[in-house]
């Protein structure tokens, strides 16, 4: 077994980091066998070595070797790439055609990018891994391969199944070893050393004098987030070779090609995006009739309280509080100045008579006339206030003032409305 130093150096790695040596020596410890790898990392680490280490150490290394790019493939042909075609199967497809699975037989193939595959996809490469089975598009015939697939993916693959963009089932499937490639701003102590040698191979490739760093930019340098990682870090390389004439580099001329250089705040970043933030249309149509059908229940109350009482003024002062919720304080003010007066007559309304048998009897229901309306209320509507309900509260941590102030309600009905639901 070769050591981790003899593999840098056959495979042009650079580097100390003990993340990145133990990354390394699990690759070692692993191509011997025949079982599948996920490499995970931010993109521009170097994903890609990991499989070559992986092909060239095992038993395989006579064997072809393809990298497929999963997110560079359509995802109608991707399918046809991956498992082959026959004659006529999709319009366009004129003769037969081998896919990556048959041809690499025996060998090995890696898959860049394997979130990105669509779930019908992973679907047939959940069966290749299971039995090394799988049918050409628009073949009926079981054909089998014995290939390794070693796959890499720089998304989160927990969110993604989460999200059901990819199968658990598969995830698990392909991770049977993972090996986590760390990130360059972890690797303080590697960027200067990379930034050397790629500065030297651009110096080759352009016969020119080697580009070097000054004290101050060497600190910038370290002090960089480096987003895009190694691959970032590279064309850096590239542009100052390429464009400066002065091959002594200072922070200041090193500044001009890292992007918000000196930005690097520290900041505390949500990566759970709030389950319910009124951003989808559905849940903002929800909340508006929630709103309306709390307005329409107060106005209700106001004028079955105007029915029983006749005196404006009287419900008026009562129900302060309840006005100024619907109308707000500047129609509170056109409501106070149109307001009828105590003194004027209120309008009475005759008394509603039955006869029954020639027999005249008074109904005590004085307010016959009003139409009685059975509220009907949908299960989803009903679901959906719940729902907004237990949220809020989520949100605010049990605090009912809080939560009924974003709901629109006041803390009374909030308070009604928890034990109406027994929450």
């Amino acid at each position: 077994m070769e050591s981790v130093q003899a593999i840098k150096q056959r495979f042009g790695i650079i580097g100390n980091d003990p993340k990145l040596n133990r990354a390394l020596e699990k690759a070692i410890q692993v191509a011997p066998t025949d079982i599948s790898v996920l490499v995970t990392g931010e993109s521009g680490v170097g994903k890609e070595s990991v499989p070559k280490i992986i092909h060239q150490l095992s038993h395989r290394k006579h064997g072809k070797y393809i990298a497929v790019n999963c997110g560079a493939i359509p995802e109608g042909t991707i399918d046809s790439e991956l498992f082959g075609h026959e004659k006529g199967a999709f319009t366009g497809a004129t003769q037969t055609r081998s896919g990556y699975f048959e041809v690499a037989d025996g060998g090995t193939i890696f898959l860049d990018e394997v979130g990105e595959l669509p779930l019908t996809t992973q679907v047939r490469l959940l069966r290749v891994l299971e039995n090394g089975e799988f049918i050409k598009v628009g073949s009926s015939k079981v054909q089998k391969t014995n290939v390794r697939i070693v796959a890499a993916t720089n998304i989160n693959m927990f969110e993604a199944i989460k999200k059901e963009r990819f199968r658990e089932d598969l995830y698990y499937r392909l991770s049977t070893v993972e090996i986590n490639l760390p990130a360059l701003r972890e690797r303080k102590d590697d960027i200067h050393l990379l930034f050397r040698k790629f500065a030297s191979d651009f110096a080759l490739k352009y016969k020119m004098p080697t580009v070097k760093l000054v004290d101050d930019a060497v600190g910038l340098l370290l002090k960089y987030r480096w987003n895009g990682n190694i691959r970032q870090l590279r064309n850096v390389a590239e542009q100052i070779s390429v464009l400066e004439q002065n091959r002594i580099i200072n922070g200041t001329t090193l500044k001009q090609y890292l992007p918000n250089a000196g930005n690097n705040l520290p900041a505390v970043i949500s990566t759970t995006k709030p389950e319910s933030d009124f951003s989808s249309e559905r849940e903002i149509l929800y909340k508006v009739l929630f709103d309306m059908k709390s307005d329409l229940n107060d106005l209700k109350k106001l004028t079955m309280e105007l029915m029983k009482k006749g005196s404006v003024s009287d419900v008026q002062k009562e129900h302060e509080h309840l006005i100024q919720k619907i109308y707000g304080e500047d129609d509170q003010d056109s409501i106070k100045t149109n307001t009828v007066v105590d003194d004027l007559e209120v309008l009475s309304i005759p008394e509603h008579t039955e006869t029954i048998e020639n027999k005249t009897l008074e109904v005590e229901d004085k307010y016959h006339f009003a139409e009685e309306i059975e509220e009907e209320e949908t299960l989803s509507l009903h679901d959906k206030e719940l729902e907004l309900i237990k949220k809020s509260l989520e949100r605010h941590n049990g605090k009912r003032k809080l939560a009924a102030a974003e709901l629109g309600i006041s803390e009374r009905t909030l308070y009604r409305k928890i034990k109406q639901y027994d929450l």
